[in-house]
């Protein structure tokens, strides 16, 4: 039976990736890879221009139901280019742990945590807590996707999904039971409007339909709690779980409003709490103006965060905004007990 497009492509693929591991010399392996890669490239045009439009739909469909799973990232880790590792490293499990929340300023803190040089950060979000069908792939699989690092360096990794999953807290702490958390909280009302904003951008992109969000926070005339951007919210109810598992004194909780307002203040906290010797300095900051918000500057460098951060909020009806803000609160006064701290939420 002749090979489908699709079929002809894949083992094009895969006897390119054989090539790479032969002994061939590099020349030759640069020739045959450009020819893979160009009959690839050739045979994908193909499929798409032949295939039925049906089978097109479908295949786009499945593509932006998974970018749904998690709209900051792809949903599957790509995997990393083998290269010798720097001599004297190795691939550590994570010592510290970002846990959450989406939408609190997750991949601000790992990027200006990484300004300092005794952190190794992991490049992707890896979901090993939170996803069944990651977490049944073991440890092993987990370091593999670690940075590496050298001994006196901390390995920190994070994903938000972490701080609503009901089986991270259990999970992480049977890796490590005294491992450091840090957990970067905003106004949760504020949080709920920026959750719906990188959905709502993310679909737009997408081509899916999208709703205002006053139709998704409020049902039938009443504040809809299962919506999922509320419930990632209620901090309180989250937090229990993770308290169950760890101590107060093991998850350190920065204020994500301040450190969008003065990154360093924050990022001298979470240095002490890691017990990291203190290197990152005001310096290594500066205001954006355009932007509207504070990029990093380091080993010669400037670079900001994406494009997809920082995106206007829409208007919300001040009436369901205050339903929002009303419920919120008595779940952010239970927070506060429990974390036995303050935060300036409205």
């Amino acid at each position: 039976m002749p090979l489908s497009l699709h079929s002809l492509h894949r083992h094009i693929l895969s006897g390119a990736k054989l090539l790479s591991r032969s002994c061939l010399p590099v020349s030759t392996l640069r020739s045959v890879a450009m020819a893979c890669f160009l009959t690839s490239a050739f045979l994908l045009a193909l499929q798409t221009y032949a295939a039925p439009a049906e089978f097109v739909q479908a295949s786009f469909a499945m593509t932006q139901d998974s970018m749904d799973l998690d709209p900051d990232l792809p949903s599957n880790i790509s995997e990393e280019v083998t290269s010798s590792p720097p001599p004297g490293t190795n691939k550590q499990i994570p010592q510290s742990i970002i846990i959450g929340v989406r939408k609190g300023g997750t991949r601000a803190l790992l990027e200006m945590l990484d300004i300092h040089p005794d952190v190794a950060a992991a490049a992707t979000e890896v979901h090993f807590f939170d996803w069944d069908e990651n977490y049944a792939k073991g440890l092993e699989w987990y370091r593999d996707l670690m940075p590496y690092s050298y001994p006196h360096q901390i390995t920190i990794e994070k994903t938000p999904g972490y701080f609503t999953s009901a089986l991270a807290p259990e999970r992480i702490r049977a890796m490590n039971s005294s491992i450091k958390l840090l957990l970067i909280l905003r106004d949760p009302t504020e949080r709920v409007i920026s959750d719906y904003t990188q959905v709502y951008f993310n679909r737009l992109e997408n081509h899916k339909p999208v709703q205002a969000i006053e139709n998704l926070l409020v049902r039938n005339g009443a504040l809809n709690t299962r919506y999922k951007a509320i419930q990632r919210s209620m901090y309180d109810i989250h937090m229990r779980n993770w308290l169950q598992h760890f101590s107060l004194e093991q998850i350190h909780i920065v204020d994500g409003n301040a450190l969008i307002q003065d990154p360093l203040p924050e990022l001298q906290k979470v240095e002490r709490f890691l017990n990291l010797p203190p290197r990152i300095i005001s310096s290594n900051f500066y205001f954006n103006q355009t932007k509207g918000f504070y990029c990093i500057r380091s080993d010669g460098r400037e670079r900001c965060l994406h494009e997809s951060k920082g995106r206007p909020h829409p208007t919300v009806n001040s009436t369901v905004l205050q339903q929002l803000r009303s419920y919120l609160h008595e779940h952010n006064r239970t927070f506060f007990r429990l974390v036995k701290r303050t935060f300036d939420w409205q």
